[in-house]
């Protein structure tokens, strides 16, 4: 079997060509592998189910009887125990779940102190 002269050299290239595509696909042109994009998915779900639930959090929050002493007792919490003394409260606990969401609780503590701003 005769091999062109030049089947060597083109094979070479078409190697280093895929390597670079990948390269530049995978640092420059944003492509990522499954599992990222998989965690990606997920991320982008809890961050969109906290921002969602955080408004009914905060409304249960500031029914309760005695809320104004509450949120003051939320407010000297430090800023990573926040999440958890709403936790602690229930009021991040959805119906139909088993605990407290994290992720909602802390969003629910940031609508909660958030600075009021004034009504126009």
């Amino acid at each position: 079997m005769n091999i062109p002269k030049q089947t060597t050299p083109m094979i070479w290239g078409a190697v280093v060509g895929a390597a670079l595509c990948a390269i530049l696909g995978f640092t420059w042109g944003g492509w990522v592998t499954g599992k990222t994009a998989r965690n990606n998915i997920e991320a982008a779900e809890r961050d969109a189910t906290a921002t969602a639930l955080a408004p009914l959090c905060a409304e249960r929050f500031r029914a309760q009887d005695n809320a104004d002493a509450k949120i003051a007792e939320l407010a000297k919490a430090s800023d990573w125990q926040r999440g958890s003394v709403v936790e602690k409260s229930g009021f991040a606990t959805m119906a139909g779940s088993k605990g407290g969401e994290s992720d909602v609780a802390r969003a629910c503590a940031d609508l909660l102190l958030a600075p009021k701003t004034p009504k126009s």
